[in-house]
């Protein structure tokens, strides 16, 4: 039995990528070995989590698939954790795992951290919930534009409100109805922009001039109409779809991280900064994932160039559910004048404002930021000369305190680079990685953080492991 179910989380997964860099041939021997390695893993991956097991099938009769959110589910079943501290999480098996997903990237500040909890304690004391201003409100948005040079914000409760209302703000300012967003990009799960998240490469058109493809059903015919997609690097594919005059605004991740890490080439910003200008297109920031963990500043303050808005959530609130969208005032003041509305019962509540302010103000500093990017990047430095030392057709990529292993020599400037790289590879290493107490997102397409609370022990844990990987791959 248990080898039935690995194979069926092997074969889907195989599906879903189509395009592993490898698939030409099945003489590959890395290739071949990687499978191998992956069969194994799998089957020992469900004889240690059966207390998981359990608890997914028993959440299954009354969750669809068992989880609270759809990104939570992977067959055969996800590990269910019972308890966190610091950079570690424990399952209800009793696994100790080395958290490097940290909440999809939500946990800068790491699990429970001291000045977090005791700010929320003290909160509680004196209420969760006003529904009407508390003081930290106004000390968290100057924490907030003091950062990102942006003066006007707002609160939300997730990422995916945080963009969902810059598109709205941005479509009041302009008066227009088009949005482009770029192929492969994520910004939550607002109609809009659940669209050519990872399309499928037979429905997605060429390259140049993706399709628009829906991420679900429930998606319109007119909402399908109103996004266009282009490509990501491609300053030409969106001067071209600007010039009608019709786009409200262009939604980017500065630095894309939903498919690994893809950074922007060199001036591609700059020149989307100043083509959105020229045509009246207000430019969005979705610096949801990038966020505080690129520098204290945003990848905003890294890279130099600043948006008409910005979209933030995951590590400023610490744990927390919190997100914030701010931008230059005379487009927030279309929220001050009426003309765009922006509601929500827990937008602002003073738990969540106190964990931020704990965040933004005493535990993500300058200097703790910077400590947390310098021990991330000695964790790719021993990485890469894994990978130099074995020759593997692979890459590691830094972004602040993220960082990811890519399968394939070249950098990936764009999704159809994403969809080139070997999946088998990453998959076969991601496996390895979780028996092994390597707490890694199970997509195969986000990357690590290294947050205020994991150590340098804890950083290169990673890099031990891998190298562990790597020896068995190259035997």
């Amino acid at each position: 039995m248990e080898s039935i179910v690995c194979y069926h989380l092997f074969n889907v997964f195989r599906r879903e990528n189509p395009m592993s860099a490898t698939d030409s041939t099945l003489t590959n021997d890395l290739t071949n070995r990687a499978r191998d390695i992956t069969r194994r893993e799998l089957a020992t991956y469900v004889s240690r989590t059966m207390g998981s097991q359990a608890a997914t099938v028993r959440a299954r009769k009354v969750m669809p698939m068992g989880v609270p959110s759809s990104f939570q589910a992977y067959d055969p079943h996800p590990i269910v954790v019972s308890r966190a501290q610091g950079s570690w999480m424990e399952d209800v098996d009793g696994n100790l795992y080395t958290d490097y997903d940290m909440g999809f990237g939500a946990l800068f500040t790491g699990h429970c951290h001291p000045a977090v909890r005791a700010a929320v304690e003290s909160q509680l004391d004196n209420g969760t919930l006003f529904v009407t201003p508390c003081e930290a409100n106004a000390d968290v948005a100057e924490l907030l534009g003091q950062r990102y040079g942006l003066p006007m914000w707002r609160f939300t409760n997730s990422g995916t409100e945080a963009t969902m209302d810059a598109i709205r703000v941005a479509r009041g300012v302009t008066g227009r109805e088009k949005i482009v967003k770029v192929e492969g990009g994520y910004h939550g799960h607002h109609d809009e922009v659940m669209i050519s998240m990872k399309p499928p490469l037979d429905r997605a058109g060429p390259a140049d001039r993706p399709n628009a493809v829906p991420g679900t059903a429930g998606i319109t015919a007119a909402v399908l109409e109103d996004t266009i997609v282009i490509p990501y690097n491609d300053a030409e594919a969106l001067e071209r779809v600007l010039r009608s005059g019709e786009v409200a605004c262009f939604i980017v991740e500065p630095v894309m991280e939903n498919i690994g890490i893809c950074k922007p080439l060199p001036g591609y910003l700059q020149a989307v900064r100043e083509i959105t200008q020229r045509y009246g297109t207000l430019l969005i920031f979705d610096e949801v994932k990038t966020g505080i963990t690129a520098g204290w500043g945003g990848a905003t303050g890294a890279l130099g160039v600043l948006p008409d808005l910005v979209a933030l959530a995951k590590s400023i609130g610490g744990g927390l559910p919190l997100g914030a969208f701010g931008g230059k005032a005379e487009y927030m003041d279309q929220i001050t004048q009426g003309r765009v509305l922006h509601l929500g019962t827990y937008n602002g509540n003073p738990l969540c404002m106190a964990a931020a302010k704990a965040v933004l103000s005493e535990i993500c500093t300058p200097q703790a930021t910077q400590g947390c990017i310098d021990r991330n990047q000695e964790l790719l430095i021993a990485c890469d000369d894994i990978i130099r030392c074995a020759g593997l057709d692979a890459h590691t990529v830094q972004f602040g305190a993220k960082g990811c292993i890519t399968w394939s020599i070249d950098p990936v400037r764009n999704y159809r680079d994403y969809k080139a790289t070997n999946f088998d590879l990453a998959f076969a290493q991601w496996i390895h990685g979780i028996n092994r107490g390597i707490l890694l997102p199970p997509g195969l397409d986000e990357q690590w953080l290294i947050s205020i609370m994991h150590t340098n022990a804890d950083a290169m844990r990673y890099a031990s492991v891998f190298g562990e990987f790597v020896d068995e791959l190259i035997a």
